[in-house]
């Protein structure tokens, strides 16, 4: 006997309508890649796009990351591994969390992960229950907003001042926290606007977590990508915010490992089993001879990583000064990652309408800033961590000649 749970409004003439997808799915916010989408097919029908929405890097990965993965298949390291991720990974981790981050935790207080991705998923499913509030600074990085949803959370935006170049103010968050706030998110460096958050703005959001008691989630899968003397603070070093944060992180940017998908999540001891509830239901554990290449890259030769980084900085300097040159355009250098994020509401255009302009006539790629929420419908987002250098330099001509006949 095959038994159907339906109610009433769920039969058609009388028959059984099946409920498919879950709820939680179809009654939550779709999730979307914005321009890259878009592109995608121009791209199939072989136009030459230069892909600026993407972040992604152009470089390929180290050879001596991609050794050690290869090493470690040719040794037999292929067979099911720690739950939390390999022992000598994590141990390398708290060390470089130490050093670098200033936080001090052990190996049993860092999980291994499917990329920062799979990381901040878990966290939000370990974290939220149904009805809780999650505080967005936007313009926010929008991939987070499914995956609140899926925990039952409720997404509340806090626009950042545009005017002040995105800084983080009190008041701007103070006034989305109610009681039934549970965690305000952090990404740091910014994606979309290159912010490196100063200490004393992110002493304000500490300052908010411990006087109404929430949970900070804090993004900073673009760590090393800082620029000009700007040097990256992880929230979780400040007084009182070891316990409070959970920080996630990824070899993706840095590295330029994006297609390895690793990454890996720390939080106080007490918050561990919940976050290995999730992700030993979800994927066991990540992949064994990738964490092998990742323990290569934390603990190897740094220099590669140093290069990029460098690279990048010469890419978003051609970037920013032909933006600001063309007339209607300003933009500000970004401090870290790898995105500009010129205004461009001198031309009038949504943001949406004027990316789509820019793909139809010259085939640049860049994403509308209202993808990251109002606050950044004024601006587009222009990645100039995607590709290489020459490049760069056809897609910024691209650019000047599309707004000199906008």
């Amino acid at each position: 006997m095959v038994w159907f749970r339906y109610e009433l409004a769920d039969l058609i003439e009388g028959k059984v309508i099946m409920k498919w997808p879950a709820q939680r799915l179809s009654s939550g916010s779709k999730k979307s890649f914005g321009m890259y989408q878009e592109a995608s097919e121009l791209a199939r029908n072989g136009a030459d796009l230069i892909r600026l929405e993407v972040g992604r890097p152009w470089a390929d990965t180290p050879l001596h990351i991609k050794e050690a993965a290869k090493a470690a298949l040719d040794a037999g390291i292929v067979h099911y591994g720690d739950f939390r991720g390999t022992l000598s990974l994590r141990q390398a981790l708290a060390a470089k969390l130490k050093s670098f981050n200033r936080i001090d935790v052990d190996a049993d207080e860092i999980l291994i992960t499917n990329g920062l991705t799979h990381a901040s998923y878990a966290a939000f499913m370990a974290a939220i229950d149904p009805g809780d509030e999650v505080i967005l600074l936007e313009p926010y990085y929008p991939q987070h907003i499914g995956k609140v949803e899926m925990a039952g959370g409720v997404v509340v935006s806090a626009p950042l001042d545009a005017s002040d170049n995105f800084s983080i103010k009190r008041e701007l968050i103070e006034s989305r926290i109610t009681p039934r706030t549970r965690m305000i998110v952090l990404v740091n460096p910014s994606n979309p606007t290159g912010r490196v958050y100063t200490r004393a703005e992110l002493q304000i959001i500490a300052d908010l977590a411990l006087q109404y008691d929430l949970l900070v989630l804090s993004d900073e899968v673009y760590e090393f990508i800082t620029y000009e003397g700007h040097q990256h603070l992880s929230i979780a070093a400040l007084p009182g915010m070891r316990d409070r944060t959970i920080s996630c992180y990824a070899f993706t940017k840095a590295y330029s490992m994006d297609g390895w998908r690793i990454g890996y999540v720390v939080a106080d001891k007490a918050l561990m089993p919940a976050l290995l509830s999730v992700t030993m239901n979800d994927v066991t554990h990540v992949n064994v001879f990738v964490q092998e290449g990742a323990l290569a890259a934390v603990t190897g030769p740094q220099e590669p990583m140093l290069a990029m980084v460098a690279a990048d900085q010469r890419k978003r300097d051609i970037v920013v000064e032909a933006l600001n040159r063309i007339p209607g355009i300003t933009c500000e250098a970004p401090q870290g990652a790898i995105y500009a994020f010129p205004d461009i509401s001198a031309t009038g255009m949504a943001s949406a309408d004027l990316a789509r302009a820019i793909l139809r006539d010259v085939h640049v790629v860049t994403e509308a800033g209202g993808f990251y929420g109002p606050a950044g419908d004024r601006h587009l987002r222009v990645c100039f961590g995607s590709e290489s250098q020459e490049r760069l330099v056809e897609g910024m001509a691209r650019l000047t000649a599309f707004f000199s006949k906008l």
